[in-house]
């Protein structure tokens, strides 16, 4: 998910659908070059999806209900082998701190999809669209919104303080917002084909729930080619998914480019779908004959609105900078790497000392992903006077905006951290902020907005205004954007108006277990302080968080216990377990 850009390219903010190029070209020529004895099995596993395709037409809604909870079954059983093997994988031994996130990160992310799912084909099983019953809303310029988490007792308990919702295109109605929910499950007697998923190497979840959403949003079977840095746990996938394999709606095959390659020009794929990098995206494009929709990466912004801050806030507020920095060391498509801070705010050295402090005591971990090495010595060659911590693996650079256009346009994906200074207070600088980040940062997958209440409140219909104009598929509020990632009836994607000839951040979304047509992008919004700080807020009506402090934090001292324990409860429900939980987490 590596990607660099000139600023002037950075993006349109019309809707597009995905579409395909011209016709493909040289597919002969990349048949002949792969070994047959690669070939005959890869061409074998896409008869098969034919077959598999048509099966899929004859099931019914409620068929394909049954077939999700069979998943669930066949998902939870491997859980704790997945999340080992993953943990494993990145070099996070038994007792690491940090090995929650794989807990998180995978089978949580994959549980929860599916009874997102679940609940949505039994809503059309039944005859009501998958939003009956949920709460809706407007945002500025005439957008409908979907509030879309917490639905449930248990998540209002659990993840108390954290709410999602997603706004659809400008115009679309709530009637057609209704009407048009379930996307392929409306028809499901249409065929999507058989698709290719070229798999991410990063987060495990990514191409298990790609070929969730292709299976459901567009009645498509799957081949799916992992990333090679995912080998370890084909074994997993095969046995999490063996409900989808058994019938002939999935195959999983390894390989490298050129694997990857034949299968983008096999004559009987109908789409591609890639979580990966930008370069992988134009390496596929020239002569690609069929639609492809793909998740790109970006350079994320992190808004720091300037406020009247206590200690504990600065300091808590930089633990949350950091998490979105060095969660998976810095290996994410989400990770934020721009701060965009106010050099008029007088609590802004105090922030940085605190922000410095935090990168540095983050708990040591591998920098694993492959070439990340060559991603590090750039930002050094670039930024020879950037500040190296955690034994020079992580570098902290300070830039002022006519500095900054590498760090800006350059997705470092690796443990790399910028901040850059802006004019103004208030909605001055804010407005300033949606601006820059708009027009400076490359791509437009996920922002973040850091600001406490009482200046919120006091910005009232500016800041409203300023987020709609924050052009960004998933923008999250005094949260990180991977909590709209790791909830399914949100989306995530690149804002809509990526093309074939620029798409930084890529076309189309995922996830989205409410099946949404039209969608514009997902809001997240958080508790700008933790528990108990946070009795204090809700008193003054902005919110209250039983959490004191998050588990995917990296300086979460209970974080991997808390996440191993929140997929277990997602498993068993069990709420024994699960007060155990609760006790552990107050104990980060």
């Amino acid at each position: 998910m590596t990607a660099t850009a000139d600023p002037a390219r950075k993006r349109t903010a019309a809707a597009k659908k995905p579409r395909a190029s011209a016709p493909r070209a040289g597919a002969a020529a990349d048949a002949t070059s792969l070994d047959p004895a690669v070939r005959a099995p890869l061409d074998a596993a896409i008869a098969e999806l034919d077959t598999g395709a048509r099966a899929w037409t004859l099931l019914t809604l409620g068929q394909r209900r049954t077939l999700i909870t069979r998943l669930r079954a066949t998902t939870a059983a491997v859980a704790e082998e997945w999340a080992d093997v993953a943990a494993l994988s990145k070099g996070l031994t038994p007792g690491h701190p940090l090995r929650g996130e794989e807990w998180l990160s995978g089978p949580y992310a994959a549980l929860v999809a599916l009874d997102a799912y679940a609940d949505t084909l039994g809503a059309l099983a039944s005859g009501k669209s998958p939003l009956a019953g949920i709460r809706t809303g407007t945002a500025p310029g005439g957008r409908t919104v979907i509030h879309t988490s917490p639905l449930t007792a248990t998540d209002r308990l659990l993840l108390s303080g954290y709410r999602t919702e997603v706004w659809l295109e400008p115009g679309v109605t709530l009637a057609e917002a209704h009407r048009e929910a379930g996307l392929g499950q409306l028809d499901p007697t249409s065929s999507g084909g058989v698709g290719l998923v070229l798999g991410a190497g990063n987060i495990t979840s990514i191409p298990y729930l790609d070929v969730l959403y292709e299976l459901l949003a567009f009645n498509r079977v799957s081949i799916l080619k992992v990333n090679p840095t995912q080998d370890a746990l084909v074994p997993v996938f095969e046995r999490a998914l063996a409900p989808l394999i058994e019938p002939g709606f999935l195959r999983i095959v390894r390989g490298g480019g050129d694997v990857g390659a034949y299968l983008t020009r096999h004559a009987s794929i109908s789409h591609v779908h890639i979580t990966g990098s930008e370069a992988t995206f134009r390496a596929i494009v020239p002569g690609l004959g069929v639609p492809i929709t793909a998740e790109l990466g970006g350079v994320s912004p992190i808004i720091v609105v300037p406020g009247e801050w206590s200690e504990a806030d600065l300091r808590f507020q930089a633990e949350h900078i950091v998490t979105m920095r060095l969660h998976n060391s810095g290996h994410n498509c989400i990770a934020g790497q721009v701060v965009l801070l106010s050099r008029d705010w007088p609590q802004r050295e105090a922030f940085l000392t605190e922000l410095r402090a935090a990168y540095d005591r983050a708990p040591r971990r591998p920098v694993w992903y492959p070439n990340s090495d060559r991603k590090l010595e750039a930002a050094r060659e670039s930024y020879p006077d950037a500040a190296w911590c955690a034994d020079g693996t992580r570098a902290l650079i300070e830039a002022s905006p006519s500095e900054a256009s590498v760090l800006e346009t350059t997705e470092y994906f690796s443990p790399v951290l910028g901040v850059v200074a802006l004019p103004g207070n208030g909605q001055e600088f804010l407005d300033a902020a949606v601006t820059h980040a708009n027009d400076r940062l490359t791509g437009t997958l996920g922002a973040n907005v850091l600001i406490d209440p009482e200046t919120q409140n006091a910005l009232g219909d500016g800041f409203d205004r300023a987020i709609a104009d924050l052009h960004y598929g998933t923008i999250a509020i005094n949260s990180w954007t991977a909590f709209g990632f790791l909830t399914p009836t949100a989306t995530w994607g690149a804002f809509p108006g990526g093309t074939l000839e620029d798409a930084p951040s890529g076309i189309g979304i995922v996830h989205n277990a409410f099946l949404l047509d039209r969608v514009e992008r997902t809001v997240v919004n958080g508790p700008f302080r933790p528990f108990p700080r946070s009795a204090s807020s809700a008193l003054r009506g902005y919110g209250l968080s039983v959490l004191p402090k998050p588990p995917w934090f990296v300086t979460s001292r209970t974080g991997a216990a808390v996440c191993e324990g929140f997929t277990r409860f997602r498993m068993t429900g069990n709420w024994a377990a699960m007060g155990v939980t609760l006790v552990q987490a107050f104990g980060a």
